[in-house]
């Protein structure tokens, strides 16, 4: 039996794991921290919608339940060349005959990161922006700002859609509250057109529903620093906040930086179609950790995490005659899909790939479609149902 040490936790690591599994391959997984952690609902905990535990899966439960070996630690460094990975507890690993990259990226850190909150970096920064928004809510009044960066090396790592949802479920939840009017809401970003990787018509009613709401645009101009009284930009234009939630764009992961891995500018790792990594014939890469080639607009997301673990997977299964077929690549599932939540107020369902940009309203409806989706993730990560053939992630 084939062994594959696959690294990473998230939504691409625990997906290839289970299909790899399910092909007969004995494989193990190792992620820094003990849960599976559900991103696309973190919008949600900072304003009350959902708990911290109803967003995270125990990993050793679902190893158990997709019958593979989980491990618990930290990947420090991989010698490509010599197949090797170094552990932070457990030392060099040799003995595995496939090695799976899955571990997504780092954030950029800009000047004064530390004075900011994120909803898609650490999952704990999501209690303790919970925790600064109630202290401000106690006050009664105060100023947030939200907003996301950009990677010039590879755009393709940005996160804007969260900060979009955040903003108009903060906006919301203050409503509900009756102190919208005792809060300044500022949404900042680096780029003339946050969003735009969703279409023109998705953009455009973006920013038209965050100005309707009497949320303050702040973008084009690059950010300075960040201090603890607020944003400074490139003018040295300071964005007054009582509280900052920034999400980073993705970079490559530290502990492949000074590895004899093929990488792209951003330490994106380089790969194949087939998702195999340039020059290493034992080695792949999958979801953010991964150099994607494609259009303009392409960006990484959990669905497209979760097709490149498919292709992944079957990609070895037929590599060792488990099954008969042709290659597949991860090139046809480019795409974009977002069902961007806004609180009470519904939905729009967001989808574009090389044909298309499709914006869709779903007024309060949408909502509850998001919650369901949720749902259903976790019920088919656990096993309890079977995925719907017409969702994807």
């Amino acid at each position: 039996m084939k062994r594959v040490l696959v690294l990473g936790g998230g939504i691409a690591g625990v997906e290839v794991a289970s299909m790899l599994s399910n092909y007969g391959f004995d494989v193990s997984l190792v992620s820094n921290r003990d849960f599976y952690y559900i991103y696309p609902l973190a919008i949600w905990v900072a304003v009350e919608k959902i708990k911290f535990s109803n967003i995270k899966l125990d990993l050793n439960h679902l190893s158990f339940k997709h019958n593979f070996k989980f491990i618990k630690d930290e990947v420090i460094s991989i010698k490509a060349k010599e197949k090797e990975v170094i552990l932070k507890e457990r030392g060099v690993i040799k003995d595995f005959d496939y090695l799976i990259l899955a571990m997504g990226g780092s954030k950029l850190n800009p000047k004064g990161i530390e004075n900011t909150y994120s909803i898609c970096g650490e999952p704990y920064q999501g209690l303790d922006l919970k925790e600064a928004i109630h202290k401000l809510i106690q006050k009664g009044h105060g100023k947030i700002g939200i907003g996301f960066g950009g990677n010039p090396k590879d755009p393709s790592g940005v996160r804007g859609g969260p900060a979009f949802e955040f903003i108009l479920n903060l906006d919301d939840y203050l409503r509900s509250l009756r102190l919208r009017d005792n809060f300044e809401l500022v949404f900042f970003a680096p780029m003339d057109k946050p969003g735009i990787r969703l279409g023109e018509r998705a953009f455009n009613s973006a920013i038209s529903m965050l100005k309707k709401l009497n949320i303050i645009v702040k973008t084009g101009k690059k950010i300075k620093e960040f201090q603890k009284d607020g944003i400074v930009l490139e003018d040295d234009e300071k964005i007054l906040a009582d509280v900052i939630m920034f999400i980073p764009a993705t970079d490559g992961h530290k502990a492949l930086k000074d590895s004899d891995l093929p990488k792209n500018d951003a330490g994106f790792i380089k790969i194949k179609d087939t998702t195999e990594v340039n020059d290493f014939d034992y080695i792949y890469a999958i979801g953010d950790v991964a150099s994607l080639e494609g259009p303009d607009w392409k960006a990484k997301q959990g669905h497209l995490a979760e097709s490149m673990a498919r292709i992944c997977a079957y990609n070895i299964a037929l590599r060792e005659g488990i099954i008969k077929g042709t290659p597949k690549s991860y090139k046809e599932h480019l795409s974009i899909i977002c069902l961007m939540d806004m609180g009470s107020k519904g939905a729009g369902f967001v989808y574009r790939d090389d044909k298309r940009a499709i914006f869709l309203p779903m007024p309060i409806v949408g909502h509850y479609f998001k919650k369901l989706w949720g749902e259903h993730f976790k019920l088919v990560k656990l096993k309890k149902i079977p995925k719907l053939p017409f969702i994807n992630y």
